[in-house]
């Protein structure tokens, strides 16, 4: 557990944010709450007796204080467009982990590309979507993959019962859709490709009892950053249903309401990752409650495994580069099922 360690929270009085300060205290950390809103984090940091650091990415010497004395440092300030690299920068400069907890397929793509090298060489720790997009699909896909050193396909369906985005969300849409303009992302024959036709509406048969449900193909996620980074697959294809796609797309669809005593939603999630090679697949499904709420316990406990150095690598790395997928999924508090024997698939 924590030991009392001091984590800083960058953004910790946003949704997600309150999640994960809810999780390291309750792991025995010490969150250090830090952002840019003064009078925020200070009515954060009464409530819940914990110290606030003011700190904003356009004034690198307020990183460097937020970081001061701390044994690593959680991101969770979006539009991360605009906060991983400053962020990333203080934890390099304070020789700490840094994790994020970034949707933003843009933000991801920046952050492999401009610290890998870097990160490699001063033996740093850099997890980009340590999230429920990015972190758990990676997980899973990694879980799937088993002793496979190579696949053909991997495919990451999430059925979501509803999707009603946070605030910040809905920023980190706005500056990816700014940044891509009229194109969408599709991984495929080994590398990004930018399209502009309409994503394609399928079928997709989640593990029963839930069955058969319309998706959104090529429903581009984080997943095919993280995945593609560590493992040797040209076509990573992730899916979302097309209830959960309307409502996140909606202009007046409401944020998350609490509805239980830990502020979780009432949203449920079933992620499905499938594997192929030849004519086998592999399976691996992970099921809970409140995809941002759920966010908290994938990163506290990769914070966790790194710095007890229960890791792999070191550098920029995916969730399932750096940690043992299956260990690491089994310890979090949700429905998985791994099914690691590979099944012909039907014709």
């Amino acid at each position: 557990m924590g030991s009392g360690q001091l984590v800083t929270v960058f953004g910790a009085y946003g949704h997600t944010g309150r999640f994960v300060v809810a999780e390291l205290a309750a792991r025995g950390f010490v969150p250090v709450l830090s952002g840019r809103n003064a009078q925020t984090l200070e009515e954060l940091a009464h409530e819940h007796g914990l110290e606030s650091r003011v700190a904003s990415v356009d004034d690198p010497a307020s990183l460097d204080r937020a970081l001061a004395g701390t044994a690593a440092v959680i991101n969770c300030a979006g539009p991360f467009a605009s906060t991983t690299g400053p962020v990333i920068e203080a934890a390099l400069r304070a020789k700490i982990p840094y994790l994020d907890v970034a949707a933003e397929l843009e933000a991801n793509l920046d952050t492999f590309a401009h610290y890998r090298e870097r990160a490699r060489e001063a033996g740093a720790v850099i997890v980009p979507a340590m999230a429920f997009f990015g972190g758990l699909g990676d997980l899973l896909t990694t879980a799937a993959m088993g002793d496979w050193t190579e696949a053909d396909e991997a495919h990451i369906a999430y059925a979501l019962s509803n999707w009603h985005p946070t605030v910040g969300t809905r920023l980190s849409g706005v500056v990816s859709r700014e940044r891509r303009g009229n194109h969408r992302l599709r991984y495929s024959g080994g590398q990004l490709e930018h399209r502009t036709d309409a994503a394609p509406t399928l079928e997709w048969t989640f593990p029963q009892p839930m069955g058969p449900r319309p998706v959104i193909g090529e429903f581009t996620m984080a997943d095919v950053v993280t995945v593609p980074h560590h493992l040797s697959i040209p076509d990573v294809t992730t899916y979302m249903t097309v209830e959960a796609a309307r409502d996140v797309a909606a202009p007046h669809t409401p944020a998350p309401t609490a509805t239980d005593e830990s502020g979780r939603s009432n949203q449920t999630f079933l992620v499905d990752a499938v594997v192929r090679s030849g004519g086998a697949e592999r399976r691996a499904t992970a099921g809970g409650q409140d995809i941002y709420a759920v966010t908290a316990p994938l990163v506290v406990e990769a914070l966790e495994r790194v710095l007890t150095g229960r890791t792999k690598t070191v550098g920029v790395v995916s969730a399932g580069e750096i940690f043992d997928a299956p260990d690491f999924l089994h310890a979090l508090d949700l429905h998985i099922t791994l099914d690691l024997h590979p099944q012909e698939r039907n014709a």
